[in-house]
């Protein structure tokens, strides 16, 4: 006969079954959290796709970190996605040491944060974020790195800054910051990076500050006063905002104060005597002389402006002989001057802009008025940085040999280019069309591109490219080309044109894929021989761009950023001594050789080894370069599987449980610092 289990033995099994339930998997507010998260934000639909299963760490969702044992959310790192909502479901988390939501459309305030008091990294630059910074926020006294930049908050900079004693990096520049700047420099004796620009502070900048960070970290504040560099505080300007001290300005010396005793009246009535007719009819002819004397001075400026090469259409064209098509160029330009294009249009549909976005609009004359600067000349024409009169600064790319393109087929491929809406696609705004010129109007991106990060100023006292933004640079490429090959899946229109020089930077550090659709407008053939990409060893037959031999450019991309080297001819590691025109190879030919010889190690660039922990990222990641630069383009995977490889790298392999380490401080801090550490 069998014997009856005690009560107290099932009760002691059933507590064993609850707590091994519990711990293989996160607590339910985890996941109830971050799926109303994504109800919330997920305006596009992105992280619906990506966001599946029940459990958000067994498999990981996309941007989701969790602890070793799968217990608990640890890091959410969902950059430049379009989210578009409030922060308040992520209170739930409060075992959250990363947060990366930078470069997204996220509003409300910050306060629903101060629950997530494990907070260590904390990046929401880029947003609509707005109200004041509440006291209950300085609970978050494990913070390494605050970067709140780029955003809407207002009212002052909070005393409670320095209850958090950990901070490294504080960054609050472009917001509506107003009032004085507390005297942090005692209180924040690690922080290594503050930056304050372009707010609406004032008042008497504190010394410790002064002397620790530069002038330069509290630009754009006008009322800010202080020791030299600073302008000097007077009485008033070190207490009120710029507005009160511009009107009335009190001199700090007593004794210049104004008098208004009674018995000193006689003396102000005396004053203003004094003038005869004869010294007023002097000066006011003193004056009219002075006046058209600056107003021809004026005008000589401007004509010489005009004659001058600083205009987009004067700088190539100023550089003619007369008797070119230079007076062509000029008549396309004038207000409904000139006649008409051989397709049927008349000056003034010519003289017009067309745009894609309705919020940066302007007038063509706005556009040739503007101070122009060349930023380089390309395959297909020539890209100036043109500040219009506004102070807005847009990019310009001046086509050449497109000119046999008609007007209609030009604008369908130019709607087509227009319709990318991505935060990892450089956008056009605008475009013009003549017969004798075009002209493509971008955004101004102003942190150069990844080749000039890469390879320009190498050597002593150069900063080097870390790895953190190395791959956060590999991933925003990888996705935009992904994008570009999904809208165009079924027409399979490629970019044509990969390579590093075209993966620009935008104010947050962000990578964007510029130059897309300019093979368009080229015959395919001619379109080979002239665009500078990466190219793919079956082009050399083809003679066609295609979306396989993008993925081939982006692979030789990649391996250019691991190796540090330029994807032009290099020495065999097999043959050291033989003619350099012996044992010249291309870039992933070199790769190949040399992990065939085993010297894997001799692959990547030496300024990476300086990093730690990071060797098996580094392999994992020229296995996805090798796996695109393979020759049979059918081989290859496509752009998305890319950019989903590198991701994976990135989230699972990055030492996310790993102690904080002081020697990663030299990373760069344009781009958030996911390996400072989450513990």
């Amino acid at each position: 006969m069998k014997k009856k289990a005690h009560p107290s033995a099932l009760a002691f099994l059933l507590l064993l079954t609850f707590t091994k339930l519990s711990l293989s998997s996160p607590t339910p507010n985890d996941t109830s959290a971050l799926t109303q998260f994504r109800l919330q934000t997920d305006t596009h639909g992105y992280l619906r796709s990506n966001w599946t299963g029940p459990d958000p760490c067994n498999p990981p969702w996309v941007g989701v970190h969790c602890s070793t044992n799968n217990l608990r959310v640890v890091g959410l790192t969902l950059p430049s996605l379009n989210l578009r909502g409030p922060l308040d479901s992520l209170a739930q988390l409060d075992q959250l040491r990363l947060l990366d939501l930078h470069n997204n459309r996220l509003n409300g305030t910050v306060l629903p944060l101060a629950n997530c008091t494990n907070l260590k990294l904390l990046y929401l630059a880029g947003n609509d974020l707005s109200g004041e910074i509440p006291l209950e926020f300085f609970s978050l006294r494990r913070l390494l790195r605050l970067d709140l930049s780029d955003n809407n908050i207002r009212g002052a900079v909070p005393d409670g800054f320095s209850r958090l004693s950990r901070l490294l990096t504080l960054r609050l520049q472009n917001n509506l910051l107003s009032g004085k700047i507390p005297d942090l420099s005692g209180s924040l004796a690690d922080l290594k990076e503050l930056n304050l620009t372009n707010n609406e502070l004032y008042g008497k900048l504190p010394e410790g500050l002064l002397t620790k960070f530069g002038e330069e970290s509290f630009s754009g504040n006008e009322g800010l006063c202080g020791s030299s560099p600073l302008p000097s505080c007077s009485f008033t300007g070190a207490n009120t905002p710029p507005s009160a001290a511009s009107s009335e300005t009190v001199p700090s010396n007593p004794s210049s104060l104004p008098q208004t005793s009674i018995i000193n009246e006689p003396k102000v009535k005396t004053s203003r005597k004094g003038l005869s007719p004869g010294a007023i009819v002097a000066i006011v002819i003193a004056n009219c002389v002075a006046v058209l004397v600056i107003i021809s001075f004026i005008v000589a400026h401007y004509c010489a402006r005009d004659r001058s090469s600083s205009s987009i259409v004067g700088s190539e064209a100023g550089k003619r002989k007369s008797g070119s098509s230079y007076g062509g160029e000029k008549r396309v330009y004038a207000n409904n001057g000139g006649g008409g294009d051989s397709d049927g249009t008349n000056a003034t549909d010519r003289s017009k802009l067309v745009f894609f976005d309705r919020r940066k609009q302007f007038e063509l004359e706005d556009l040739l008025r503007a101070s122009a600067e060349m930023l380089g000349k390309g395959s297909l024409g020539t890209v100036y940085k043109a500040v219009l009169d506004d102070g807005s600064t847009m990019a310009v790319k001046r086509l050449k040999d497109a000119n046999p393109c008609a007007r209609k087929e030009f604008e369908q491929y130019m709607d087509l280019i227009g319709k990318i809406k991505h935060p990892n696609v450089v956008r056009l705004s605008a475009y013009y069309y003549a017969k004798e010129e075009k002209l493509l109007v971008y955004d101004y991106l102003p942190n150069g591109s990844l080749h000039s990060l890469l390879h320009e100023n190498r050597g002593p006292g150069r900063i080097p490219l870390d790895w953190t933004t190395r791959i956060s640079l590999l991933f925003g490429a990888a996705r935009g080309l992904a994008r570009i090959h999904e809208e165009f899946s079924a027409a399979k229109v490629p970019h044509g044109n990969v390579k590093s020089s075209n993966v620009l930077l935008d104010k947050n550090g962000v990578a964007c894929i510029s130059d897309f659709g300019l093979s368009l407008l080229l015959n395919p053939v001619h379109a080979i021989a002239r665009l500078g990409g990466y190219k793919a060893p079956e082009q050399a037959e083809t003679k066609r761009l295609s979306q396989p031999a993008d993925v081939y450019s982006f692979g030789v991309l990649l391996l250019e950023v691991l190796t540090g080297r330029a994807p032009s001819m290099y020495p065999s590691p097999a043959r050291p001594r033989m003619d350099e025109e012996e044992q010249a190879v291309d870039l992933p030919k070199w790769v190949r050789s040399v992990v065939k010889e085993e010297w894997t190690g001799e692959v990547f660039d030496q300024e990476l080894l300086r990093y730690k922990n990071i060797e098996e990222e580094l392999v994992s990641m020229l296995h996805v370069g090798l796996a695109c630069v393979v020759p049979q383009p059918e081989k290859r995977p496509t752009m998305a599987e890319v950019a989903k490889m590198i991701e994976d790298i990135r989230v699972e392999r990055s030492p996310l449980g790993e102690d904080y380490d002081d020697s990663r401080n030299s990373l760069s801090p344009s781009i958030p610092t996911t390996e400072d550490g989450l513990a």
